[in-house]
């Protein structure tokens, strides 16, 4: 009697094993999604609170009519790095895939803090690149 495994034993302990790796890493994969999206909340409150600090210090808020980019090496992110109200100035975790952007009216009274998620786990938030804070 031989003893042993047949190789129709081994392919399908070979496929439970691909299945479960496949299911671990669509796991795990989903939380760095989330995970990302909630360090770009965070992010985005930590240069809102920058700006309010900003705005009290300087009675307005950086104007940028136009539109900017942050970067952390951007007009912005220099302004308020000089002001000290924020060091440094944070960046989209996926950068330059993903990037926030900044616009002020011409006065510097208000502003919009646009930014993007890749999911829709934060409440009060969607996926994609339409998000947007005021102060």
């Amino acid at each position: 009697m031989k003893r042993g495994f047949t190789i129709i034993e081994l392919l399908v302990v070979i496929a439970i094993i691909g299945l479960l790796a496949g299911v671990v890493f669509a796991a795990i994969n989903n939380a760095q999604i989330r995970s990302r999206d909630t360090s770009r909340i965070e992010q985005v409150q930590q240069i809102k609170k920058a700006l309010s600090l900003y705005q009290i210090e300087n009675k307005r808020f950086p104007i940028h009519a136009s539109g900017i980019t942050i970067t952390g090496e951007d007009a912005l992110s220099s302004a308020m790095v000089a002001a000290e109200v924020i060091n440094p100035m944070p960046t989209d975790p996926l950068y330059p895939t993903y990037a926030y952007t900044y616009q002020s009216n011409s006065t510097g009274s208000t502003y919009v803090l646009t930014f993007c998620l890749e999911t829709d786990a934060i409440p009060g938030y969607s996926a994609g690149c339409s998000n947007t804070l005021t102060p």
